[in-house]
């Protein structure tokens, strides 16, 4: 971009301007002795052309819509039309939750976002003994159909997009969620939405698994079959790093994780025989949004690059929609603190920022009061107000790319970029040429593990340094009290949520429940795609945690062993 008589004009600049203008500043001292981000990237004082003398306009940075898709996934992005804003929902029963949601749409959300409790995570029923205490506790009960009936009542799901944040009994949401749709007279090549099912971050962070990873993916394999046949505007995966970054890691391990991630899903399709084409553009991803604003960005950036370059270089991708990287952002849990929660707003509207200066496709915003319970109404609002006020307010989605052309994101994509390629190849080569064996056995050697945890302590190290500051932690501390109302879920709830149960399997026909379950039995024994079978099963209002045990009889409770390097 720059000639290098004009890059040699530019660095004599350089210097005469630190000797006669830096220096004599820098004996008065900075405020530190050195500057990094919160994943503990030093950063430099200045950034200038010298530091992207080798970028390439066409072949780094284009134009929005356009491949690498570095400045963005779309020729317009926010000014065609704003990012969603998809608010975390759920809590207690479905009643609740319903009420929740309607609420939210009449605030102004633009897409439903639905938390489960544990249980429901966990693929187990309201009423079994490791569910109690848990039913309705941190999002909404779901044992059957019925529940998901109660969950969308008065909410029309062909005028909304709804996405589902769960992974080892996903494929039962998503059956429900279609079963619902036929109800409704739906056609399923019209229902939109995403549904989690990335099993494989399960094992690398956030630890909620059933089954084994191998069957595990092969599941999250028939989902994204069957969604290429049967629901061609639902994504059936979010390869999510928001949980590999709450569990520790840094912006870059983040970003090369949920790629690998990504990326394996891609090999294990292609082997299935499925076409890269056909569903390449159902897949989709979601990041985490932290504190240190200019390093997202790039994070963001350097991921869309990366991802467009290799489905084609690697996969054969040749369709735009295959290598246009789409992905939902949520502001980052880990930072929230319950000392000053107010403080999280500020906190919050940063992340926020840096979403959608990084090119977002929908958003989440944390509430304020998350650090001590599941938020509030007015929490939730304030945390939907944040985004609202972003958008048509602060200009923010005026401008494509606004940051695209600074030296200072052009040098940090960069950086970026070349940490996560690092990553991928060096994932690529534990698989032997696979990164889809190279992911299985990092699981399997603890690989990620360790990775996350050394930066995860890295930084609690820095913190207690005090070279990590943390307002109102270690810094700016006051001694009032300053906890604001709290949601409570009733706990009547799981007494609520059992009745409800024990009269839907009152009232089914238990002779088609177990035909259907012994169906489904039979189609894991053939390695047929069991997303029929699922579908069969809950309309017939078999439970989840009836549809789970029978993978469960199969393959085996997963149990973690981490063998040594």
């Amino acid at each position: 971009m720059f000639d290098e008589q004009e890059l040699a004009e530019i660095s004599q600049q350089r210097e005469s301007w630190e000797a006669e203008t830096l220096d004599p500043s820098l004996e008065r001292g900075e405020r530190k002795e050195r500057f990094a981000t919160v994943s503990n990237h030093e950063v430099d004082r200045l950034y200038t052309p010298e530091d992207i003398a080798d970028l390439e306009f066409d072949e780094d940075l284009g134009f929005p819509g356009e491949p690498p898709y570095t400045r963005g996934p779309y020729p317009t992005m926010y000014r065609g039309r704003t990012w969603t804003m998809r608010q975390f929902a759920g809590f207690g029963t479905a009643e609740e939750t319903n009420e929740r949601f309607h609420y939210l749409i009449d605030e102004g959300q633009t897409g439903l976002s639905t938390a489960f409790d544990m249980p429901s995570l966990m693929g187990i029923d309201s009423d079994h003994p490791m569910s109690e205490g848990e039913v309705g506790k941190e999002g909404v009960a779901v044992d059957t159909l019925r529940d998901m009936e109660i969950l969308f009542d008065g909410i029309d799901i062909d005028d909304v997009s709804t996405s589902f944040t769960i992974n080892p009994s996903a494929a039962v949401i998503y059956a429900m969620y279609i079963a619902l749709a036929d109800q409704q007279g739906v056609p399923r090549d019209e229902v939109r939405g995403t549904l989690q099912n990335d099993m494989l971050k399960e094992f690398i962070a956030q630890k909620e698994w059933v089954i084994p990873p191998e069957p595990s993916l092969e599941i999250v394999t028939d989902t994204i079959e069957f969604a290429v046949e049967e629901t061609p505007k639902f994504h059936p995966v979010s390869i999510s790093g928001y949980h590999i970054r709450e569990a520790g890691s840094t912006a870059a391990q983040e970003a090369a994780f949920t790629l690998a991630d990504g990326f394996a899903y891609v090999e294990d399709c292609l082997e299935r025989g499925l076409d890269v084409d056909e569903f390449g553009p159902l897949l989709s991803f979601f990041f985490n949004s932290h504190n240190s604003i200019f390093e997202e960005v790039a994070k963001f950036r350097a991921s869309r690059r990366v991802y467009a370059r290799l489905m084609e270089e690697w996969y054969g991708a040749d369709e735009p929609e295959s290598k246009r990287m789409k992905f939902h952002t949520q502001t980052a849990g880990q930072s929230l603190t319950a000392q000053q929660p107010l403080n999280n707003i500020v906190r919050v509207t940063i992340q926020a920022l840096a979403g959608v200066f990084g090119g977002t496709q929908s958003l989440h915003t944390n509430s304020f009061d998350e650090a001590l319970a599941l938020p509030s109404e007015k929490a939730v609002r304030v945390a939907l107000r944040t985004q609202q006020i972003i958008a048509e307010e602060s200009g923010a989605a005026d401008i494509v790319d606004p940051m695209g052309g600074s030296f200072a994101i052009e040098k940090l994509t960069n950086e970026m970029e070349a940490e996560i390629m690092d990553y991928l190849e060096e994932i690529k080569a534990m698989g032997d040429g696979s990164i889809r064996d190279g992911v299985l056995e990092g699981i399997n050697q603890g690989y990620y593990h360790r990775e996350i945890q050394e930066a995860s302590y890295e930084y609690q190290q820095r913190v207690e340094r005090g070279e990590e500051v943390v307002v109102g932690v270690n810094e700016y501390t006051i001694e009032e009290d300053t906890s604001p109302e709290l949601l409570h879920v009733d706990e009547t709830t799981r007494d609520r949520q059992l009745e409800r149960l024990e009269q839907v399997k009152a009232d089914r026909d238990d002779a088609a429940v177990d035909a259907t379950l012994e169906a489904l039995s039979d189609a894991i024994e053939r390695d047929e795609n069991v997303m029929p079978y699922i579908v069969d099963a809950v309309k017939a209002y078999a439970t989840m945690g009836e549809i789970m045990q029978v993978f469960e009889d199969h393959h085996g409770a997963y149990r973690e062993e981490i063998s040594p390097v």
